[in-house]
């Protein structure tokens, strides 16, 4: 059993130094913070480690860098919003174990919190050689101290073997954050024990992405709704005509095996009965709504590409999830970023809202496309902070950065 965050607040973290990995990979329009809802749940644990007098230390990673500085990824915006949402004394480092963090993390105060720039400015953090990710780890470590402790709070980063997420853990005491260990709980009911019908919406654009998934949950979801990009592929494999729309050829034999597999496991595979076709991909392009059996056979033939699921499914998948006890959705059934073609995915998230079932949102761009369209939080039941993360669950494999520290 993974140590926990009470754990380590019962020992007493007065005047120590806590070195939490944090979720802060927000994504920016410059220097603004677009979504803060990975800074809001990235909040509690800091909070309450502060709170008890702990000298905190955050580290966090924001967006793919490359290994080296670069003044578009740099951290302090996200730290910034973190000082503006809370009452937190927040200091920020210019470098992640340099010379300024160094001091920076010699002179904090109890209570005080360090933010240090993104790890990923060190190409060491998601070196593939342990001794590079070690040499690293132990960097981050001195800046805690001899009497420091580590908490991985950062589900979205869980499922990487990274210095700051894993090898810090075989170096410093190692505790897991409550958003984790909440990451871990809800997700686990889900695969494990869900109160039936058991609903997963699938979206998003590849369905390659997703495969996997799909062959964990055929047997165990009592219905897959597929959506997005994706469902070309499905509907190809079927044999239906689909104009220009995203496909990936290559997946065609094995989604007629999942198709094929799914009712002797006692899985319904629910796909589009009609789609939002259009004549290009742009948020004014002209549309029309087809059935899936004559995709081609309007206005814009064999050239237009599909971007929502029609009104007709929209209602259909609405229906199956308000009467769903678990529903899992991860990837947005259209391109709901472009108002003509958000009709889907909206539909879908007021159902879940408006349901009585446990709903668990699977992070990236599902969790983004509610807070675009308009919905809060708190009208679901969970929304994960990690897609790739919650994905890698849901397929059955082992997340390292919890792993080891259970």
């Amino acid at each position: 059993m993974a140590k926990s965050l009470e754990d380590l607040l019962n020992a007493g973290v007065a005047g120590r130094t806590v070195l939490v990995r944090s979720d802060l990979n927000v994504p920016l329009d410059g220097s603004t913070v677009t979504d803060d809802g990975r800074v809001r749940a990235s909040l509690p644990v800091i909070e309450a480690l502060s709170q008890a007098g702990a000298r905190v230390i955050v580290t966090a990673h924001l967006g793919r860098p490359k290994g080296e500085p670069n003044p578009k990824y740099s951290i302090a915006p996200a730290a910034a919003k973190l000082a503006e949402l809370s009452n937190l004394d927040v200091v920020t480092a210019t470098d992640v174990t340099g010379p300024d963090a160094q001091a920076k993390a010699a002179a904090l105060q109890d209570g005080q919190v360090l933010v240090v720039e993104n790890v990923r400015f060190d190409p060491r953090e998601t070196s593939k050689d342990e001794a590079e990710r070690t040499e690293f780890a132990q960097e981050l470590a001195s800046l805690a101290g001899e009497n420091g402790a580590f908490v991985g709070d950062a589900f979205g980063a869980v499922h990487r073997k990274h210095a700051s997420v894993y090898d810090i853990a075989k170096i410093l005491p190692a505790y897991l954050g409550d958003l984790v260990k909440t990451e871990v709980d809800v997700l686990t009911k889900v695969v494990s024990n869900p109160d039936r019908p058991f609903i997963v919406v699938m979206g998003g654009s590849k369905v390659s992405d997703k495969l996997a998934v799909i062959e964990n949950l055929i047997g165990k979801a009592d219905k897959l709704l597929i959506g997005g990009g994706m469902v070309f592929t499905f509907l190809k494999a079927q044999g239906y005509s689909i104009g220009s729309s995203l496909v990936e050829e290559d997946q065609v034999d094995t989604v007629k095996g999942y198709l094929e597999k799914a009712p002797s496991a006692g899985t319904e595979i629910v796909l589009p009965t009609d789609i939002v076709y259009a004549a290009e991909f742009k948020a004014d392009a002209k549309s029309e709504v087809r059935p899936v059996s004559d995709i081609e056979g309007g206005e814009l033939g064999s050239s237009g590409l599909g971007l929502d699921i029609g009104p007709d499914s929209a209602k259909a998948f609405a229906d199956e999830i308000t009467q769903a006890k678990t529903i899992f959705w991860n990837g947005p059934v259209g391109v709901f970023e472009m108002e003509a073609f958000a009709g889907g995915t909206k539909a879908v998230a007021e159902a879940l809202a408006n349901g009585s079932g446990m709903s668990v949102i699977g992070g990236g761009d599902s969790a983004a496309a509610v807070r675009t369209l308009g919905f809060s939080d708190d009208q679901f039941g969970h929304i994960s902070t990690g897609g790739g993360a919650s994905l890698e669950f849901i397929e059955g494999k082992d997340l390292p950065g919890v792993s080891v520290i259970g």
